[in-house]
């Protein structure tokens, strides 16, 4: 039940998504006794691997996440409430 194609350049990777059902896989091969105890290590380790890249992949979110928010928070304390650039709020429109 062991995977051997494992990827071996980031064109390969797997999505965060896809390594968290991998995760997932393992954990209940394991759970349900279904490994051979020869290739408990083997299935250890890829999960070992798998769970370093989803924490690369987190903080690679995380770091553009916070560079998103500060650059919105620049752009919002640039403009003043005066010269806001999207037009007047629903609110501000008189009919």
């Amino acid at each position: 039940m062991s995977r051997t194609n494992k990827p071996t350049s980031a064109k390969n990777e797997p999505t965060y998504g896809e390594a968290a059902a991998r995760l997932e896989e393992i954990l209940g091969t394991i759970e349900e006794g279904e490994v051979d105890i020869d290739a408990l290590s083997g299935l250890v380790k890829e999960a070992a691997e798998l769970v370093t890249l989803c924490r690369g992949k987190i903080q690679a979110a995380e770091v553009q996440v916070k560079t998103i928010t500060e650059q919105l928070e620049r752009e919002t304390e640039e403009t003043s409430p005066g010269e806001d650039k999207s037009g007047p709020l629903p609110e501000d429109i008189r009919y």
